[in-house]
């Protein structure tokens, strides 16, 4: 049984992913919190496998509760819900640890998709909204001088061919299937690989890994025409 946290300010946004979740087997609502504090406290008290975040919430909002349950070393999972394609909180609660993005008008079988994924401990990033976070982010990422310039590249240099180029592709948004097509590999070798990128470059999400291959050159946004 997969165990959800529901964090969300509108009543009424809570009540439809309940609803949408608990007619699944295997995935049980065990609390809801309607700002990030109280989301701690409850995450902190339940260990749900799952926290679905909202972002923009009054006084302490889920990108500094994604942080706080992260750096806590919680068991617990975040999937970051939210109404706004991107900005610079999203992008922060990503960079934070959160092991996904999602937006609140997703299908809702989409929805349940992500959870299973995150459940298994996938990230849930889809291409369309890699494409969004890089055009967002692309001034950026073209930027001189970035924050984590050096320690990204030290860091990239540990990693051998092979993985350079299976990060090229997961931060391109390809699944781990998808990617054992493209580079003819089993689909087992691939995970194992990603395992090994995450460890040497210090990630803790496949999202995590996507922002790193950026900020630190791998691959670079397409110039938008």
């Amino acid at each position: 049984m997969t165990t959800l946290l529901i964090v969300d300010d509108e009543s009424p946004q809570r009540l439809a992913v309940r609803m949408i979740l608990e007619r699944q087997p295997g995935l049980t609502v065990v609390g809801e919190a309607d700002n990030g504090r109280e989301a701690v406290r409850m995450a902190s008290a339940l260990q749900p496998d799952i926290v679905l975040m909202d972002v923009d919430m009054p006084g302490m909002d889920g990108t500094e509760a994604t942080r706080r349950l992260v750096d806590s070393g919680s068991r617990s999972r975040v999937l970051v819900l939210t109404t706004f394609d991107l900005e610079q909180r999203v992008y922060k609660a990503l960079r934070a640890g959160a092991s996904g993005f999602l937006l609140k008008d997703a299908r809702p079988e989409e929805l349940v998709a992500a959870v299973h994924a995150v459940a298994r401990g996938d990230a849930v990033i889809a291409p369309s909204l890699t494409r969004k976070l890089l055009d967002t982010f692309a001034h950026r990422l073209r930027s001189p001088v970035l924050e984590q310039d050096h320690d990204d590249c030290g860091r990239l240099h540990h990693l051998t061919v092979r993985e350079r180029e299976v990060l090229a592709h997961v931060a391109s948004g390809r699944s781990n299937r998808e990617i054992a097509e493209d580079l003819h590999l089993a689909e087992t070798t691939v995970k194992s690989h990603v395992s090994r990128i995450l460890a040497k470059i210090g990630a803790r999400t496949r999202v995590q890994a996507v922002a790193f291959a950026y900020e630190a050159r791998l691959v670079r946004p397409v110039p938008q025409t």
